[in-house]
């Protein structure tokens, strides 16, 4: 079970730069996978990593890790948004980094039963946790009309989200869609190749499995429990693949270190007593970019985004429903 799940991490030197592993502390690698980031943590420092992964069989292929670094890793079945009770049960009440690799595993992809990827047909499954019930086919197959093309609006970020899913309910009424590659073919047929090497199915095969896995709003519960995780001086570090799970990180970790931009030069903001202090200080002012010698060995990275802050003294703020409340 191990070998599949080997590989590289996008990152990693900046991800360690950022998290800054030391000896006698607690990290939490969210997105375990294959462990990349957590083996890396490990190795940097005499320390102790819980990983956390909703996928059995990436659980099950940390065995040989487990054992390697006994006493110092320990994998939790789950989702990273439940990180708080998962971590509880395990006596761990802080931590001092919290690492993110969000989006979806290569090995996922090159894996034609995981239903991922259009580039080897299989069944259009897409659960990150098999144990889920709801799958990309059952989407696909049920959804009115209207919510497959919000879907593929708002999490694909694909304009022509109302002809292709025009075109799935037509082509469902003949026949259940079941496999990847029909429903590629199906897109395609909508949207003709460009010259940018992307195919067309790329974006509606984004957007079902954000769907499915309520990947942006597991994000958002992750990024608050991290907050409310992270010991002083903790270190939150994101890397995100595509513009909507970087908008997200970036206003997260904005807010919280109180660098959003003033709406107007016109009408700056007023300083309120009841504004919260930063909860978080940015380590960088932007989003930093893996260098283009590791672009070249491994074109995945080409569109990460590393996003880090370091947690204040600050307490972690209220839910956002009662901060406007309150305002």
């Amino acid at each position: 079970m191990t070998a599949p799940f080997a590989h590289v991490p996008v990152m990693l030197t900046e991800v360690l730069d950022a998290i800054a592993p030391r000896a006698g502390a607690t990290y939490l690698d969210a997105t375990f996978g294959a462990g990349g980031y957590a083996r890396a943590i490990l190795d940097a420092a005499r320390c102790t990593v819980f990983g956390i992964d909703r996928d059995p069989e990436a659980c099950a292929a940390a065995a040989d890790l487990r054992r390697r670094y006994a006493g110092r890793l320990t994998v939790l079945r789950g989702r990273f948004g439940d990180m708080i009770p998962l971590l509880g049960a395990s006596g761990v009440e802080r931590v001092d980094g919290v690492a993110f690799d969000l989006g979806i595993s290569s090995v996922h992809v090159d894996r034609a039963e995981r239903g991922f990827s259009f580039r080897a047909d299989g069944p259009l499954d897409m659960r990150m946790n098999p144990g889920d019930p709801m799958t990309a086919a059952d989407a696909v197959n049920g959804l009115p009309e209207a919510e497959l093309a919000r879907i593929l609006f708002v999490y694909g970020e694909e304009r022509a989200s109302r002809r292709i899913a025009a075109a799935i309910v037509a082509a469902r009424k003949e026949a259940p869609i079941e496999r990847t590659g029909r429903l590629a073919e199906i897109v395609r047929r909508v949207l003709p190749k460009t010259g940018d090497g992307i195919d067309p199915a790329t974006r509606t095969f984004q957007a079902l499995r954000i769907h499915v896995n309520d990947e942006l709003g597991e994000l958002d519960r992750g990024l608050v429990a991290a907050e409310r995780l992270l010991n002083p001086g903790g270190r939150l570090c994101v890397v995100a693949f595509h513009s909507l799970e970087d908008r997200k990180v970036k206003t997260f970790v904005r807010d919280r270190s109180g660098a959003l931009p003033r709406p107007s030069r016109h009408r700056p903001e007023i300083a309120s007593d009841r504004s919260p202090s930063p909860s978080f200080r940015l380590l960088h002012r932007g989003a930093v970019r893996p260098t283009p010698a590791e672009v070249a060995a491994n074109p995945r990275a080409r569109s990460a985004r590393l996003r880090a802050a370091e947690r204040t003294v600050a307490p972690p703020r209220s839910d956002p429903t009662e901060e406007r409340r309150a305002a």
